[in-house]
């Protein structure tokens, strides 16, 4: 089952109760919750556990299912917390990058072994660590994440699939997650309309504004018969107004929502 939610990075110019009000409103199923060092910290992860009963309590109040974190840097020291508050607070994903420069294979071979580290580390505390491939970071394409795949055998590691990236390194995304699905466990979801660089303007990543057939991959994920999370990541919002960002979050939900149908995965 494929279920749709939002980070709350998009929200991040608002606190964490709006986020929660107006992912709900737009009908998502859950949240993943941005605890992003320098960009949004919704999940203040030196902090958490003063906040783990509001954010239980938002969750049930709102009806969204906490489906991830967003740490972002492969940190030993904020990934340990971030694996301690997803485990007590019922977050099951924790999603990171790979770090490192693309094409230094020094960099490479550091950033997977450090990567292997920490999924055993989440493992042990029930939870499982996500990574994706990052434009300009040392895994950035399908090649570089297959051979992370065949260095890392750690249960508690994971694919976590974002199309965006995958379009700007020069693939096919469709064809690309049908390369990896059997180690995805995340997908960090959102259209792009430039080839390269970054993803571009806020609404240019609304889902169906750009070049990426979307359409396709929902249904390479549905055929694949995984359970997963697909969450909105819209960045570079935070000076947005609050119209603004509730109308990301409900058009992209809305045609994803209508992906979903078109494969009959709803």
């Amino acid at each position: 089952m494929i279920k749709l939610g939002a980070n709350s990075v998009l929200f991040g110019g608002f606190d964490i109760e709006t986020a929660f009000k107006y992912i709900a409103w737009a009908g998502y199923d859950g949240i993943e919750l941005s605890a992003i060092k320098g960009m949004c910290e919704h999940l203040e992860l030196d902090n958490w556990q003063d906040q783990k009963n509001q954010i239980q309590e938002l969750s049930e109040q709102y009806g969204l299912e906490l489906l991830s974190m967003e740490e972002a840097a492969l940190d030993e020291e904020r990934l340990e917390k971030a694996f301690a508050a997803g485990a007590e607070i019922g977050i099951p994903v924790i999603n990171v990058g790979p770090g490192g420069k693309a094409d230094v294979e020094e960099d490479f071979d550091r950033q997977v072994a450090l990567l292997a580290q920490m999924a055993d580390r989440a493992h042990a505390h029930g939870v499982t660590m996500c990574v994706k491939a990052h434009v300009g970071n040392s895994i950035y394409n399908t090649p570089t994440t297959l051979r992370a795949m065949e260095m890392i055998d750690s249960p508690g590691f994971g694919i976590d699939m974002d199309p965006s990236h995958i379009h700007r390194a020069g693939e096919n995304p469709v064809d690309a997650l049908g390369a990896v699905v059997s180690r995805v466990k995340h997908v960090h979801i959102r259209d792009c309309a430039v080839p390269e660089g970054g993803p571009g303007a806020p609404e240019l990543q609304a889902c169906g504004r750009g070049q990426i057939d979307l359409a396709g991959y929902v249904r390479v994920l549905h055929e694949a018969g995984i359970d997963v999370a697909a969450n909105l990541e819209v960045i570079g919002a935070k000076e947005y107004d609050l119209g603004q960002v509730a109308t990301i979050a409900a058009e992209s939900r809305g045609y994803l929502n209508a992906c979903l149908k078109a494969c009959g995965a709803r």
